[in-house]
């Protein structure tokens, strides 16, 4: 049997919150099989348990965050693409503010964090969704499209594009495609860090946003350059980050997925809304398992990164 992962013990951290600027502490449990990840903010009165799916995000500005009345959990991404790359099905995750910690800005130290604790298998079959036809959702029109979609693919790949016009950004590669058949998600994709321009920062912060953003954990750029004196950690770090983002988007569908993504300009909105159209379109898909990993898909049976 191919079966459900969780954690061995807990383990815990402490940062501060991308957005809100706020100290949080961490702190991950192993959980039931058939649990899923599960989101506790533990600070409130009462806990409030906010379940890792797509049609519990609430807001898409900058971040994925989970929402049930005015109750947030924000910036989910990261984490829940660490879970993804190293197939964990089952977490329990106490915070003690509205936001996952930032960390390095990547999804690095959650990888870490996750093979500190220990992974281990649980008596219960691991339930993949496999794309049986495309799935696509766009916005805009012209050179201002962008578009997402799912398709029908024997393991699990991304390709993604982007446009951002700036210099520094444009001197790197435009699109990258990553096949977790030969590609590991930790040397490939973990590291890569969010970005954002020096321009932006006066507005953003005015909309209660990028309170906690520095270059320890953000690539900065002025109109022309990086600012981050290390520079960048690949090549392709920006659309390597947004591949990031999009596993862990996508990975708010509450199963690994057996398909292909691919994305021209996507971001946490538009990768919401194919999460949420897939789920909707119940003939578009299947849930499956398998006997042993040996008859899984080899993009699925590497266990992505562990390889």
């Amino acid at each position: 049997m191919f079966r459900q992962r969780t954690l061995k013990s807990v383990v815990r951290t402490t940062g501060i919150g991308l957005h809100s600027g706020r100290r949080v502490e961490l702190t991950l449990r192993p959980a039931a099989a058939n649990t899923g990840i599960v989101f506790h903010r533990v600070d409130l009165p009462q806990v409030v348990d906010l379940p890792a799916r797509a049609d519990q995000v609430g807001d898409t500005r900058m971040a994925s965050v989970l929402q049930q009345g005015d109750v947030r959990v924000s910036t989910v991404e990261h984490l829940m693409s660490a879970c993804a790359g190293l197939g964990i099905d089952n977490l329990h995750v106490d915070l003690t503010a509205e936001e996952v910690p930032i960390m390095d800005g990547s999804a690095n130290t959650f990888i870490y964090l996750l093979q500190s604790a220990g992974i281990e298998e649980q008596n219960a079959p691991k339930r993949f969704l496999r794309m049986r036809r495309k799935v696509e959702v766009s916005e805009g029109e012209g050179a201002e499209r962008k578009w997402a979609r799912l398709e029908p693919y024997d393991g699990f790949a991304l390709s993604f594009s982007i446009d951002f016009q700036h210099p520094a950004i444009a001197a790197t590669a435009a699109r990258a495609e990553i096949d977790f058949a030969h590609d590991s998600y930790i040397r490939e994709v973990a590291r890569a860090r969010t970005f954002g321009f020096v321009n932006d920062v006066e507005a953003l912060r005015a909309a209660g946003l990028a309170r906690g953003g520095s270059f320890d954990n953000v690539i900065v750029l002025d109109e022309y350059r990086v600012l981050n004196q290390d520079g960048l950690r690949y090549a392709d770090e920006f659309v390597k980050h947004k591949i990031l983002d999009a596993i862990g988007d996508l990975y708010l569908i509450g199963q690994p997925i057996i398909g292909r993504y691919v994305a021209h300009k996507s971001g946490h909105a538009l990768n919401n809304r194919l999460a949420r159209a897939v789920l909707a379109e119940v003939d578009a898909w299947e849930t499956v398992t398998f006997d042993s990993p040996a008859e899984a898909p080899a993009g699925v049976r590497l266990e992505w990164g562990l390889a």
